[in-house]
């Protein structure tokens, strides 16, 4: 049996415009144990007010966050439901207790200024559906990142077009309050040309103005440390887990060859080695992290590419394997997801790569598993399944394709293994 929803709409005080969330085609019937669901954000509206400089501004071809049951056998990804929500819900992220998920929405704005929002919704425990809970300013234009602290009371915010960062607090009942701290990037930018760049690349997505990108407390959960993609640096901050307040460590930053633009960044889980992806330059940079000092010390530097690649590529995604054995990123207008073995000191090299078979790859995610990998391929308005060889690191295509229009992200709750 399916249950279609009616549509709940909800005005935010000082908002503009009205956003709609609507949840349509839940399932009441479920499989026989608790399902693993995929949630995935999308690209939903337009981006409006930015630079006509950026080269990869989807249409908006999403409706909002869109629900998948995974198989968990063959990792298929089958239609659950949706929920509509008037700004594009371009990044999502799920609390350690899998009742909450917080998304950024990058294309609204919050009482006619130019700031985007962060909405919080709660998790039904046993349908897995959403409920909206509250939505707050993200503190700067185009929110394009969302990360929860360890402590799980607060949740870090990177805005791409306002070029800063904040730290929302995470109210008692999982909602999210006005920003306890927002630090706006500031200095010189890095020039339209990477260092790095291959050759023929016309790669430029972001040196015009300073550009936050990612924001993410290390494992220790002393540091928070961001990535400005204009400005050529990884800024560390000391963060007070009380007051929800960033102050610059010493040194207060580490900067990447000029014109690179770091993006995302993963940590292994050991904590120690850090690998920072850079858009434009199309390379990893493999740093050492002393915890205790919030530093890093660059130690190798690899092409995302294979060997005698010429012309343009924009990386987008880096993901590290459960175990540390391997290293995957994804690389747009090549559309493959690379793979790269870690050695023992953290080195990396070259496994393979394979063909995200959709066009754009944003970024991708494991399930929980680790057997599964799914692109979402942002201009090709799917997702493709493949199967990991967690051996040998390598990906196999499935063949599944899931239609979704422009998506972003993908996120997996695993309702067989959450507290009722």
């Amino acid at each position: 049996m399916i249950i279609s929803l009616k549509p709940l709409r909800h005005s935010f005080r000082g908002a503009p415009a009205l956003l709609i969330f609507q949840s349509v085609m839940f399932a009441s019937t479920l499989q026989a144990e608790a399902p693993l669901l995929a949630y995935v954000g999308t690209y939903s509206a337009p981006l409006r007010n930015v630079l006509p400089t950026q080269v990869d501004l989807p249409p908006g071809n999403g409706r909002g966050i869109h629900l998948f049951q995974v198989d968990r056998t063959t990792g298929a990804l089958s239609p659950y439901g949706e929920v509509e929500v008037g700004g594009s819900p371009s990044c999502l992220v799920i609390n350690a207790a899998g009742t909450r998920i917080y998304s950024t929405n990058e294309t609204e704005k919050i009482a006619g200024t130019e700031a985007g929002s962060v909405s919080a919704f709660s998790i039904d425990q046993t349908s897995g559906k959403l409920t909206w809970m509250n939505t707050v300013s993200s503190g700067g234009a185009g929110p394009t990142h969302v990360s929860i602290h360890p402590s799980g009371r607060f949740v870090l915010v990177a805005n791409y077009f306002g070029g800063s960062v904040s730290v929302l607090p995470v109210l008692p009942d999982g909602g999210l309050g006005p920003a306890s701290d927002t630090k706006k990037d500031s200095g010189p930018l890095g020039p339209r040309k990477a260092t790095n760049a291959p050759p023929g690349s016309f790669a430029f997505s972001g040196h015009d103005i300073p550009h936050a990108h990612m924001i993410e407390a290390d494992p220790s959960a002393r540091h928070v440390l961001h990535t400005d993609l204009a400005m050529d640096k990884i800024f560390i901050w000391k963060f007070d887990d009380q007051a929800g307040v960033l102050t610059p460590n010493d040194p207060p930053s580490v900067s990447l060859p000029p014109g690179d633009g770091p993006r995302h960044f993963s940590f292994h889980p050991n904590g120690r080695w850090f690998y920072s992806l850079q858009e434009e330059g199309s390379n990893i940079v493999l740093f050492d992290y002393d915890a205790a000092k919030g530093s890093l010390a660059v130690r190798q530097t690899i092409s995302s590419l294979p060997p005698g690649f010429a012309g343009s590529n924009f990386t987008s995604e880096i993901m590290l394997s459960r175990d540390g054995r391997f290293v995957y990123v994804g690389n747009r207008l090549h559309d493959t997801i690379a793979c790269f073995a870690v050695g023992e000191s953290g080195t990396l090299t070259f496994v393979a790569e394979e063909p995200t078979r959709g066009n754009y790859p944003r970024s991708f995610n494991f399930d929980p598993t680790g057997d599964f990998l799914y692109s979402c391929n942002q201009r090709g308005d799917n997702i493709t399944t493949f199967r990991v060889d967690q051996k040998s690191g390598k990906l196999a295509f499935t063949g599944q394709f899931t239609p979704v229009g422009n998506p972003s992200i993908i996120v997996f709750l695993d309702l067989a293994k959450v507290e009722k």
